[in-house]
């Protein structure tokens, strides 16, 4: 079973940055891909990014030129550098990560999520 714990959230006021940082613990036949998803309250959630194994990313429209999702494969834990940021990036913001378990069978975990308030 494999935990996913975020941490890098804060206050920021509109233009900064912020970096959130995902690390996976526990045992796994592999972890494959890593995301970020967000939820504004009366939203539903929603892709920010994602990185395969092999560092192919994918971002929601929104943050593109933005936000840059990285991973450490070694470390496993996955990044969010978000740059510019405006107030309507205001969410919770989840890690999740694509797991084959040691029994080979593909879970999803999430972790608990981590909240970004970005003040205009």
């Amino acid at each position: 079973q494999v935990q996913l714990v975020e941490s890098g959230g804060g206050l920021v006021q509109a233009g900064g940055s912020l970096r959130l940082s995902c690390a996976a613990s526990g045992i796994a036949f592999s972890i494959n891909d890593m995301g970020w998803y967000r939820q504004a309250p009366g939203k539903q959630r929603e892709l920010v990014a994602t990185i395969s194994t092999g560092g192919k990313t994918n971002y929601a429209d929104s943050v593109k030129g933005r936000f840059t999702i990285s991973r450490d494969n070694a470390k496993e834990t996955v990044y969010l550098q978000m740059s510019s940021l405006k107030p309507e990036d205001t969410a919770g913001y989840y890690c999740n990560a694509d797991v084959i378990s040691i029994v080979r069978t593909p879970t999803r975990a999430w972790g608990q999520g981590t909240q970004v308030t970005v003040s205009s």
